[in-house]
């Protein structure tokens, strides 16, 4: 049964007990030996094992962890593994026990023929620290091919003059394994006339036939021979070669080259058609004995065929298909020269066309991505990939410079082994303002022209919880309509969060007060999820007109963040409140009252003034006045604007001595509220009547003496008064602009209602304070508890010019009148 023992940095071998006993001494200095030389390869790598070709799958190459000098009890979680590459499902990793073993069986001439050394370079790899091991694995060859000769039988022709001494080529056996496996020997079946001599030629041995004694075709017209291969193995593997020798009687000289071995170089690539070398060769003899034909050998392999190609007059050897140097760097032709005589002569030579590298390839960037996702708070340094570069070029040609193209914060970091590199990040991420990168990396070799390879990876950012929620206006303002329905929806406040998933879910509360007076915050609730507020009661204007709250947007993530928005609520006045009569009022609480005026007044005489009050503003709180009841329309008129009741003729005799006037009071709101006052007018005769007759007759001779001279002042003064009055008035609406700049305008006084207001401006809006009369230098002061009265940007202006025309008109004419009156008088 045999028995295998593995050796940490050192070859496998593998004998049988008995084999062991037997040799343990004469292999004692050779192993010996080995392992010197397995202790320098060791410098070279960071682990080296050696493993025999053709082992079962499953066999324990070494246990890479515990050379390694990693945790047993780790290597799932760290992901102990093989980095993908070039022939890595060669070899496996146990993670339980770290053994690395055999995944497949494997053919060391498929992976390297021809080489003396076959070496699998493996990259292993541990994480949570990340560390990248690299392990080399010797496949040795053992002796597992036989030697083979391209052909079972070879004839060759031998004139019977041929001197002894002559040599003549025969077919080489070939074998695929290397040193000491391959063909080490040649033996001749035995015979008088011929022996084997062997000559060494590099890598391989050639055989040569040699005549010892010279032949005589009439005694023997053929001769049979049997050539043997063996090998250096143990035990010797061997192949056989039928020779037939005819004996000929003719031609005596053989061509000769003027080289046994011509070496040339020649560039890969080079085009079809390019002349590599042309032969020579000459023969003693003349005509067609002397005339030589070229050829390529008949052991030649297929592959020369395809890319050479000979002619057979000239000698001359052409390229007649592709050159590559990574391919084939040396390539070995055998040649022959034969000449026309019968029989034909030839002779053989070795040309060894060696190519020249070129920089023909590309050099390739092969990417082992750890993770595509990294997140925005990676320090930096954190690794992204493992990038490996190659190029099939040597030399400088297959030097190669790996760098990122665009400016993005990562950095290649070369590694240990040449050509090797990480991607890692060099700088701050954030993702709100990149959510990815396209990296580009360009490989470029040394050559010339230098060639390059650009790849392209793609990196996603991860979100974290970076990002406060942000309102789009803060303060806001809410205009709310008094009277509103509890529980209703007022207002809707929305933030923005610049995260994504859980980071970016808004929560939203209201920042409750100390529930002292004042604060309105316990009377209002938000819905968390939308931001929709709700009032949970109702509000007065004439009580309450302005207040604010605060409410806070928070985000779900980890720590949570949160930002808050301040909420101005400014409360709309409805027209809620009906007129309240102020004057006339009786004693019992009644809109009533009496006057008394005498009989002989004139037309225009102020009978009395209703008074009324709105507890609204603007055009809820504007009250106009009408008659709605009078026991004679030609004696008393009313006001609409101040409540004032006056005369409209004088009285006379047939007038009746008591009249009642009903006075409707309502305001201009959408739905108008009113309210009633009754007036009883009574008509009495004047006291001081007969009085003031004597008067009146005794000054009007005087009087009389001046009428033109005062008549003439009066209508002077009355008209330049009445152009100043148009001047004045058509100054004032010039001047007034439809921005105002100035944050308190006053407003000319008014009787009833509108007596005095102040007009503000907050923002883009403009506010009027108005309220009942009140005394000389008091001001209201905005956001008092005065009433308010929200104004567009343009103010009407033309009704209260139109008014003061009206009333300079009148008066105007009113004057006039009079003195046309007294002029006649």
């Amino acid at each position: 049964m045999d028995t295998c023992s593995f050796f940490k940095t050192s070859p496998v071998f593998c004998f049988t007990m008995k084999e062991r006993r037997q040799r343990r001494r004469e292999n004692h200095w050779w192993v010996v030996g080995i392992l010197f030389l397995c202790v320098e390869e060791l410098v070279s790598a960071q682990l080296r094992y050696s493993v025999p070709e053709e082992v079962q799958v499953g066999s324990p190459v070494g246990n890479a962890a515990k050379d390694l000098g990693l945790d047993m009890s780790t290597l799932a979680d760290r992901r102990f593994r093989i980095v993908s590459g070039p022939n890595h499902a060669l070899f496996q990793l146990n993670q339980n026990n770290g053994v690395l073993y055999v995944g497949k069986i494997m053919d060391r001439e498929e992976f390297c023929e021809g080489s003396k050394v076959c070496l699998i370079n493996l990259k292993i790899v541990v994480e949570n620290p990340l560390e990248i091991h690299y392990v080399g694995v010797e496949i040795s060859d053992v002796n597992d091919h036989s030697p083979t000769f391209p052909e079972s039988e070879q004839r060759l022709e031998i004139a019977e003059n041929t001197p002894p001494g002559t040599r003549f080529q025969i077919h080489a056996a070939r074998d695929p394994d290397i040193g000491t496996q391959s063909v080490r020997l040649y033996r001749l079946s035995p015979n008088e006339y011929f022996d084997i001599e062997v000559r060494d030629s590099e890598e391989d041995k050639i055989p040569f036939l040699l005549l010892k004694k010279p032949l005589d075709r009439e005694q023997r017209v053929e001769h049979h021979l049997v050539l043997t291969a063996l090998d250096g193995g143990s035990p010797a593997r061997s192949g056989l070669l039928n020779l037939t020798i005819a004996v000929l009687d003719v031609n005596d000289n053989r061509p000769v080259f003027s080289k046994d071995v011509y070496t040339v170089s020649l560039d890969e690539n080079a085009p079809i058609g390019t002349v590599v070398l042309e032969l020579n060769a000459t023969d003693l003899d003349e005509g067609p004995n002397g005339d030589i034909e070229y050829s390529f050998g008949k052991t030649q392999k297929k592959k020369v065929h395809d890319t050479f190609e000979i002619n057979s007059v000239t000698g001359e050897i052409r390229v007649k298909g592709k050159v590559d140097f990574e391919d084939t760097e040396v390539y070995r032709l055998d040649l022959q020269a034969s000449d026309k005589g019968q029989p034909p002569l030839t002779a053989e030579s070795r040309v060894v066309i060696k190519i020249r590298d070129v920089n023909d390839n590309t050099p390739d960037i092969d990417v082992t991505s750890l993770s595509n996702v990294v997140p925005e708070d990676s320090k930096q340094g954190t690794v992204i990939s493992l990038i490996s570069v190659t190029d099939r070029d040597s030399g400088v040609n297959g030097k190669v410079i790996c760098k990122i193209m665009n400016n993005v914060p990562f950095d290649l970091t070369p590694s240990i082994e040449e050509n090797m590199y990480s991607l890692v990040t060099k700088g701050r991420l954030d993702r709100e303002a990149v959510s990815r990168y396209e990296i580009t990396i360009t490989a470029t070799d040394c050559g010339e022209p230098p060639l390059s390879t650009v790849k392209t990876l793609s990196v996603q950012v991860s979100d974290v919880n970076d990002n406060t929620p942000r309102f789009i206006q803060n303060p806001t303002e809410l205009y709310l309509v008094e009277n509103n329905t509890p529980g209703a929806s007022i207002f809707s406040v929305s933030a923005a969060d610049n995260d994504l998933n859980e980071n970016a879910a808004l929560t939203y509360h209201i920042v409750r007060g100390d529930g002292k007076q004042g604060d309105m915050s316990s009377f209002l609730n938000v819905n968390s999820e939308n931001g929709q507020i709700t009032a949970l009661k109702s509000f007065d204007f004439e009580t309450l007109k302005t207040f604010q709250f605060q409410v806070v947007a928070s985000d779900s993530g980890t720590p949570s963040l949160s930002s808050n928005v301040t909420v101005n609520v400014f409360i709309l006045d409805q027209n809620d409140n009906a007129p309240v009569i102020l004057y006339p009022v009786s004693s019992n609480g009644s809109a009533e009252g009496v006057e008394e005026i005498p009989r002989n007044v004139n037309a225009g005489h102020l009978v009395t003034k209703v008074r009324a009050y709105d507890a609204d503003i603007g055009y809820n709180g504007w009250l106009l006045f009408s008659l709605q009841q009078v026991t004679d329309h030609s004696l008393f008129g009313l006001d609409r604007y101040t409540g004032q009741i006056r005369t409209l003729r004088s009285f006379t005799e047939t007038d009746e001595a008591e009249h009642k006037l009903l006075i409707l009071v309502k305001d201009n709101g959408n739905v108008s509220l009113s309210a009633t006052a009754t007036v009883l007018v009574k008509l009495v005769e004047p006291k001081e009547a007969f009085a003031a007759s004597d008067v009146k007759s005794s000054a009007k001779h005087d009087e009389e003496n001046n009428v033109t001279f005062y008549l003439m002042i009066t209508l002077g003064s009355v008209s330049a008064l009445f152009l100043i009055s148009i001047i004045v008035l058509i100054a004032m609406q010039c001047s007034k602009s439809t921005d105002y700049t100035s944050k308190y305008l006053q407003e000319p006084n008014y009787d009833g209602t509108l007596c005095h207001s102040i007009q503000y401006r907050s923002g883009d809006k403009r506010y009027m304070l108005v309220g009942p009369r009140m005394s000389v230098g008091s001001t209201i002061v905005p956001g008092s508890h005065a009433n308010t009265l929200v104004l567009p940007d343009r103010r009407k202006t033309s009704e209260v010019g139109l008014l003061f025309i009206y009333l300079f008109v009148c008066l105007f004419i009113c004057l006039f009148a009079y003195l046309l009156i007294c002029l006649f008088i």
